[in-house]
């Protein structure tokens, strides 16, 4: 049975103290050396968005509609999955296939009814885009089972250089039952190819019962999820509770704690677990303490941003900005508010054109332009 009293004070010290990468200080300089420019106004929440080849981009509002934008006009895409909007749920992540000018296919997660159980689950489509609608929707993925709890579904979505699709399914808010165990979907990291099928080489295809699409877990609430430019590896962070979000560098196979090991505690004050650390458990490359509520993620690798090139940027919902996190040698070594007071900024992408993107709940999409020297 898990400890349910008030966190003492030491234990509070060791949690911030203790583990491998301390919280850093975060900064805000007196004079931004950027502007920040309104691509596109009017959104409610804008979870995602992705860059098409014609210049245009998709954007995903979490009420259920998905936009095509381009040369200043706004288009509603008709045929969209029936979505599951509420409390966190919705119309989430979209990306394109790697070779979607050839085959215009688009990848949607998002939270679905559909089920024997009352209430939902996350589920991963690809369809067709043609014109302004989408054709030949086929869900490549669907989470069991349903719950009536509308958070933690995770959603994000990344492409890897071997053309492998993983997406994040967080823990449903069944932090005793799913994370920890491969039977059941949450809390997980999971890989397939792109047509749904499930790689040979997967870490659990071979085990009995256990869901052959898992690729990691121990995860809570993955929001944020990118190819690192130079090693091609899948880098995500996560929510924690209060306190002890994360980022993580996936491995097959690995298990990354949670509830079992976390630096954050639960909402109320009361101890999750007394363990930052177990053998078998693998340790976040870096932590937030205060929890930042991240979501969205992108490496810069554009030559307009040179000194910020190979920073990586992750957006917070609970404080309102921009980060910018400096990394050497997989240590966080500086950070950085970007747009601060913003809102919550909800995703982040480098463009094609090489500038940085962010959508900004009740706002919409902005692009931050390096200020002239």
């Amino acid at each position: 049975m898990r400890n349910t009293h008030v966190l003492p004070l030491l234990l509070l010290i060791s949690l911030i103290a203790c583990g491998q990468q301390k919280d850093t200080t975060i900064h805000e300089p007196e004079t931004a050396s950027y502007t920040v420019e309104t691509v596109l106004d009017g959104l409610s929440v804008p979870w995602s968005m992705a860059f098409l080849p014609d210049g245009g981009m998709l954007i995903t509002e979490r009420s259920g509609e998905l936009i095509r934008f381009r040369d200043g006009k706004k288009t509603a895409i008709t045929n969209v999955p029936e979505v599951y909007a509420r409390g966190q749920g919705g119309l989430l992540d979209i990306i394109l296939h790697p070779d979607f000018e050839n085959n215009r296919q688009v990848y949607l997660s998002y939270s679905t009814t559909e089920g024997k159980e009352n209430g939902a689950h996350t589920a991963i489509m690809r369809a067709t885009l043609e014109g302004n609608s989408l054709t030949d929707k086929k869900v490549l993925y669907k989470g069991t089972p349903n719950t009536r709890k509308s958070h933690h579904f995770g959603s994000r979505m990344v492409f890897d250089r071997d053309g492998y699709l993983y997406f994040s399914i967080g823990e449903r808010g069944d932090h005793d039952i799913n994370p920890q165990d491969i039977t059941r979907d949450g809390g997980k990291i999971y890989r397939i190819y792109d047509d749904g099928r499930i790689p040979e080489d997967n870490p659990f295809r071979n085990i009995p019962e256990a869901k052959s699409a898992i690729y990691s877990y121990g995860h809570r609430n993955p929001q944020g999820m990118v190819i690192h430019p130079q090693t091609g590896r899948v880098w995500v962070h996560e929510h924690g509770p209060r306190g002890g979000d994360e980022i993580n560098i996936i491995k097959k196979g690995a298990n990354y704690g949670w509830p079992e090991i976390t630096y954050g505690i639960d909402y109320d004050g009361t101890v999750i677990s007394d363990e930052t650390a177990r053998e078998g458990m693998e340790q976040p490359l870096y932590y937030w303490v205060p929890s930042i509520a991240p979501s969205g993620m992108a490496f810069i690798t554009s030559d307009i941003y040179p000194d910020w090139k190979g920073n990586l940027l992750a957006g917070s919902l609970a404080f309102q900005y921009l980060e910018r996190l400096v990394i050497e040698d997989n240590k966080v070594t500086y950070r950085e508010k970007l747009l601060p007071g913003t809102g919550r900024v909800r995703d982040v992408r480098q463009g094609p054109d090489g500038y940085i993107y962010a959508a900004i709940e009740g706002k919409g999409i902005v692009k931050i332009v390096p200020s002239r020297s």
